[in-house]
């Protein structure tokens, strides 16, 4: 466990020194994250109207509505394609700079619309395959989460590096998924040990904006000026940690990929890093 939580870190520190040369890469997860936020409201007055917040509790009740099965869908489709299309451009200037260019926020969003298609392919697959899995939830709470669970992680897995192959190869969706797999099981195999370092670095640089959350919220009982000001602090320092970590975690992917689907070593990356992102099976 060690081993993995140091070599995450090392890959994070590589990653750092690539934020640090280009921070508007920091705008790419900003912008998805606004535009998600705009996806959900839009999509508030459908799901209640269709039913979907009143059997938010009762899964056996959840979309007795087919219109709700369609509003889901929509959903879904219309988020994962802002989430691509957002992470497409943040990858495509990573694999600028490791190319040795200096890639601007244009860069990025022109790749993404280049890749329209694609990107809209993709979506259609991920939210096929989303509400299968909440089909298979709703049909029996206990046993339907545990499979659902099995079957999304097992589905991570496999498209780990679907994004990237997109951007860069310009495939299909099923292609892409296809190469995916292929360059995982060619390489390193599929037990990512990189992104369990990662996590537990993430994991631990919220605790300090937990702890001054509670603190303010301790501190309202005599000041709640003081209270106030901390809990914003406390908030502004967890959007900032997930911000960080968001970029960081593409551009880890985009040097895995091009390491791994080209053998090319990305400007700042140790290759005994990037070769110890995956544990052989």
């Amino acid at each position: 466990m060690f081993d993995r939580i140091s070599n995450g870190w090392q890959m994070a520190k590589e990653s750092w020194h690539v934020l640090k040369q280009d921070k508007e890469l920091l705008i790419f997860p900003v912008l998805s994250g606004i535009a998600c936020l705009l996806v959900v409201a839009s999509f508030i007055v459908p799901i209640w109207a269709t039913g979907g917040l009143e059997a938010a509790d009762n899964p056996e009740q959840q979309f007795q509505n087919p219109l709700a099965w369609v509003i889901t869908f929509l959903f879904y489709f219309v988020n994962y394609f802002v989430i691509t299309f957002f992470n497409s451009a943040l990858i495509a200037c990573a694999v600028i700079r490791f190319r040795g260019g200096d890639p601007t926020v244009a860069h990025g969003l022109k790749a993404s619309m280049n890749r329209l298609p694609q990107i809209a392919g993709w979506a259609l697959v991920s939210a096929t395959v989303g509400i299968i899995l909440r089909f298979i939830e709703s049909r029996s709470e206990r046993v339907g989460q545990i499979v659902a669970a099995l079957m999304g992680t097992a589905w991570s897995i496999a498209t780990f590096i679907v994004v990237p192959v997109l951007v860069v190869e310009g495939t299909g969706p099923i292609t892409a998924v296809q190469r995916s797999v292929s360059i995982l099981r060619k390489t390193w195999g599929e037990t990512l040990a990189a992104n369990f370092g990662i996590g537990v670095i993430t994991f631990l640089a919220t605790l300090p904006g937990i702890a001054i959350i509670i603190g303010g919220a301790m501190a309202m009982a005599s000041s709640q000026v003081l209270g106030g000001v901390l809990i914003a602090v406390g908030v502004v320092w967890l959007m900032s940690v997930s911000l960080i970590s968001a970029t960081l975690d593409a551009i880890v992917l985009a040097a895995i990929y091009l390491y791994a689907a080209d053998d090319e070593v990305p400007s700042g990356f140790d290759s005994r890093l990037l070769k110890g992102a995956f544990v052989s099976r």
